[in-house]
């Protein structure tokens, strides 16, 4: 493992451990809930109903990850498939020189 690697991982681990040193009371929240909560606020009213609606909460987070697997999968084959092309074209033409 390389230096920049170690010296990455201790800086991501830091990210993870000095927030919760220095305040180990503080309720950590996402920016979804603090969206809805700021929405509820100003007294928002939906246009109209979900066709819809997950039974419970496990549903919906089930739902909500598998989206962003799929997502996950989609993009990394691009991406693989992009890398696979650069690979065959520069090992084509380090054949022709």
């Amino acid at each position: 493992m390389e230096t920049k690697h170690v010296i990455l991982i201790l800086v991501m681990v830091a990210l993870f451990v000095i927030p919760l040193a220095i305040l180990p009371t503080a309720e950590y929240g996402g920016a979804d809930g603090a969206a809805e909560e700021l929405i509820s606020e100003t007294g928002y009213e939906p246009w109209f109903e979900p066709i819809w609606e997950p039974p419970s909460g496990e549903i919906e987070s089930l739902l909500f990850a598998t989206q962003a697997a799929i997502g996950a999968i989609i993009i990394g084959y691009f991406i693989g498939f992009e890398k696979g092309k650069r690979a065959k074209k520069y090992d084509a033409q380090k054949l022709n020189h």
